[in-house]
């Protein structure tokens, strides 16, 4: 069976402060897990984290 922390669904709210916590820190296995599952499903936050991404790598070039 698996740990409850891991079966719980995140909801789009939890995903999106998870990827903003994630440019600070590392996430846990079990946070890491649970996000990947929830982008898989939901094209909404995927898209949200493509953004991030992208903004994220605007950033980064831009400070160079």
């Amino acid at each position: 069976m698996f740990p409850h922390r891991l079966t719980h669904m995140l909801s789009c709210k939890e995903v999106s402060r998870l990827l903003s916590r994630g440019e600070d820190r590392r996430l846990a296995l079990s946070e890491r897990v649970k996000l990947r599952l929830h982008l898989l499903v939901c094209a909404a936050c995927a898209r949200f984290a493509r953004q991030l991404a992208f903004m994220r790598e605007a950033l980064r070039r831009y400070k160079t």
